[in-house]
């Protein structure tokens, strides 16, 4: 009879292509997830992987053993981890991915009441501004927006994303106002440099009755930080087409003022990513819920409405 953590290491290792990531995720060391491996292979009398020094593939017995365990696997962990839930407390390290600006402003604040409630869970979080692979990089949540769901993940909205243009009082001083999103093309553009591909974002713009408009900015300065954006904004050198949750801010003490008010770009949700597993660990369900209790209770969903 294979143990658990031999059949768990070669899931993890498969999902995540690498003894490394998988080793990060069980909370092992690369050369025990390896060795549980290769314990394994050598019980069933079969090769499960192709080994390089760069690269982990399945055998063709490899992909068909794990479509013949992952799911009787994974059924056992969520029996132990209700029996667990039921008879415990919620424990453990807590590892979550935010970005920076938007974690210290709207996430970091939920911290005290969420420890004191949970004394035995030790929050372990990362402030990065890039989408992370959930499964891979061994993370129980991540908060964003745009994130593409892998297999295995799940997606709960928070609120909406939304870009606005703003600009500091003093840069609009003695300048017309825009009446249309073609007018920012003779303002100093604050441009955003995208995370995926690397090139400077295009926005397409929508006005309140629904018209669109693809916005042509002037670049000026290029950014691929939103609190970086702001702080340039803040210098009053250019206008800048950021999300409403980091110049909310700004705008509400009088230092940004919104441009071209009645138009936004629409880019989804910011949403709260976790497995998708039907039970999952505790500490994990109970910030999912604290996080949700506290976006409606601090009625964030429609602060951070571009039309709110």
């Amino acid at each position: 009879m294979e143990t658990l953590a031999n059949l768990e290491s070669f899931i993890r290792s498969a999902e995540c292509r690498g003894f490394s990531a998988a080793a990060r995720r069980l909370g092992l060391t690369p050369a025990a997830v390896s060795r549980n491996v290769a314990t394994l292979e050598s019980n069933l009398g079969v090769r499960l992987f192709q080994r390089s020094t760069r690269s982990l593939t399945l055998t063709e017995d490899g992909e068909r053993f794990l479509a013949s365990v992952v799911g009787g696997v994974e059924s056992i962990q969520s029996a132990i981890a209700a029996v667990a839930t039921q008879s415990g407390k919620p424990a453990g390290v807590l590892r979550v991915s935010m970005a920076l600006g938007f974690g210290l402003d709207y996430i970091l604040p939920m911290l005290p009441s969420f420890m004191q409630r949970y004394p035995d869970v030790v929050p372990d979080w990362s402030f990065e501004n890039r989408p992370v692979d959930l499964i891979a990089e061994g993370f129980d949540a991540a908060i964003g927006g745009g994130m593409e769901l892998a297999a295995g993940v799940v997606a709960r909205q928070l609120a909406p994303l939304q870009i606005i243009a703003v600009a500091s009082p003093h840069y609009l001083q003695n300048r017309p106002l825009p009446q249309h999103p073609n007018d920012l093309a003779t303002l100093d553009g604050i441009a955003m440099r995208s995370a995926h591909s690397g090139r400077v974002r295009v926005w397409k713009m929508r006005h309140r009755d629904g018209v669109e408009a693809v916005l042509e900015q002037k670049v000026r300065i290029v950014a691929n930080d939103a609190e970086a954006q702001c702080r340039v904004a803040l210098m009053g050198l250019g206008v800048g087409l950021i999300a409403v949750p980091f110049v909310l801010p700004y705008l509400q003490s009088g230092k940004l003022q919104r441009v071209l008010p009645d138009w936004h770009t629409d880019l989804g949700a910011i949403s709260l990513y976790f497995g998708s597993k039907k039970l999952l660990p505790a500490k994990t369900r109970v910030f999912i819920d604290h996080v949700t209790d506290a976006f409606r209770e601090q009625d964030l969903a429609r602060r951070f409405s571009a039309n709110g």
